[in-house]
């Protein structure tokens, strides 16, 4: 099992983001054989330093698409616009991207496929003025969220870089977001991918459709014996395929890193 102290590190310091940045060479080897434009960034918490693959992209704002989905759920349970991850949204009826979404479904069946017309409802009931006051209160990204509340995770104006991904993400794992405690617990819950006896693997993908090129993402935490690592993963998807390389590079990541 490879150890981070075997990994040889280059050390940035002073970036933008406060803490420092460790470029991975095993890291750097994997994204380049793979042949992708893409950013990957390890936030450990504990230590308050991020490891990872390509630092300029990683501070560069993209639209989060699905990977928005776990805000969402967050405001939109602090918002009552549902009473719980359990209730059932209805998805408007009509045919839809993929036939698995053309079914009424709680949120913790809705993100489990990315169900985009359930969260659409449920940013519909929360309401643009709303949305923005938690999106501001987040400081998700650049909180800009246009007139059209449904759309604009998906086509933008909001826009998030990996960086900004991991933080959010960290201060959800650790339960320090201002909101209630079993809102963020309900969230962790229905976030879960994959578990063992040593760690917890968290996670959301998401998919733009802007074309030029659209962006792929892959965020989350795994909890490895109460220590966190928060991830975000973001690439160019150019051709037929590229999608499914969010998670295969993601993971292969994190086990370069010896958190999986």
């Amino acid at each position: 099992m490879k150890r981070l102290s075997f990994i040889l590190i280059l050390l940035i310091s002073n970036t933008s983001y406060g803490a420092q940045w460790q470029q991975s060479p095993e890291l750097d080897k994997l994204f380049e054989e793979a042949a992708v434009k893409a950013t990957f960034v390890v936030y450990d918490v504990q230590e308050d330093k991020f490891i990872g693959y390509n630092s300029a992209r990683a501070e560069k704002r993209y639209i989060p698409a699905s990977s928005f989905k776990i805000a969402n759920t967050l405001i939109g349970l602090n918002e009552r616009a549902v009473k719980n991850v359990d209730e059932i949204l209805p998805y408007g009826g009509g045919p839809q991207y993929l036939k698995s979404w053309e079914h009424d479904m709680s949120l913790r069946q809705a993100i489990k496929i990315s169900n985009v017309p359930i969260y659409q409802e449920l940013a519909r009931r929360i309401g643009l003025k709303a949305m923005q006051k938690n999106i501001e209160k987040l400081n998700f990204g650049n909180k800009e969220i246009g007139n059209i509340v449904d759309k604009f995770w998906l086509q933008g104006p909001l826009k998030i870089s990996a960086i900004e991904q991991v933080k959010f993400l960290s201060a959800l794992a650790l339960n320090q977001l201002d909101y209630p405690k079993n809102i963020q617990q309900q969230v962790r819950d229905i976030t879960v991918l994959e578990q063992n006896d040593k760690w917890v693997l968290h996670g959301k993908t998401g998919l733009t459709d802007t074309p030029d090129p659209d962006i792929g993402w892959w965020i989350g935490w795994v909890n490895r014996g109460g220590k966190i690592y928060c991830f975000a993963l973001n690439m160019d998807i150019v051709k037929a395929g590229d999608a499914k390389l969010r998670i295969e590079l993601g993971k292969a990541s994190l086990k370069i890193l010896s958190i999986l």
